[in-house]
């Protein structure tokens, strides 16, 4: 049995720190896993950076009412689950997500949460499990499951390594010059066949 792990900025909707930094004028803002492989020490720099401009929960959650996914992102997980159980294994948090699951069907999806006082600022962050994305595939596969991943960061490539075929996608130049061992894919029809091809189902 198959289940497929996705990351979800990058892979399916855009990133969102991306999106708040165009927003709020902060070009700092745009750092993503893309950029820095260490996620704590990324989440307490961008919450340094949300602190000096006094910014909170409330202005990231307007802009996410904002964001729309991918174009051929929920056709793509639509089909994709219509054959294999999926799982959206990401270091966003709940308070940001859930928006965009909406938008996505209600995939289920594992992630981090945040803590924030009563107006709004964003104390501090509660990570789920410590390499969530690789503990999560290890767990899935000791229960019996074989597991696909795909994702776009560095913070991706321990699941992608550890499953029985993991795909990058809409990566960076330099993580697949880093990674050439890696298939990379830039069309959700190129990952979609790619998946099927690892599941035996070429010709579903």
């Amino acid at each position: 049995m198959y289940i497929t792990c996705l990351d979800l900025e990058g892979v399916l909707v855009p990133e969102i720190w991306i999106a708040f930094a165009k927003a709020s004028g902060i070009p700092e803002l745009t750092r993503t896993t893309r950029d820095e492989p260490d996620y704590e020490k990324l989440m307490n720099w961008r919450l340094g950076i949300l602190a000096e401009h006094h910014l909170g929960l409330k202005e990231i959650q307007e802009t996410i009412a904002t964001i729309d996914p991918l174009p051929g992102a929920k056709e793509f997980l639509d089909e994709l689950r219509s054959f294999s159980q999926v799982i959206i294994i990401s270091d966003t948090f709940t308070q940001f997500a859930s928006p965009l699951m909406k938008k996505l069907g209600w995939p289920t999806i594992f992630c981090n949460s945040l803590e924030a006082a009563e107006d709004g600022r964003i104390t501090g962050f509660k990570m789920r499990i410590e390499n969530s994305k690789l503990t999560t595939v290890k767990a899935l596969q000791s229960i019996g499951y074989e597991t696909i991943a795909s994702g776009d960061s560095y913070n991706d490539l321990s699941m992608i390594k550890a499953s029985k075929a993991g795909f990058l996608f809409r990566t960076t130049e330099q993580i697949k010059k880093d990674h050439p061992e890696l298939p990379a894919y830039e069309s959700f029809d190129e990952l979609m066949a790619a998946i099927k091809a690892a599941m035996g189902l070429e010709h579903c």
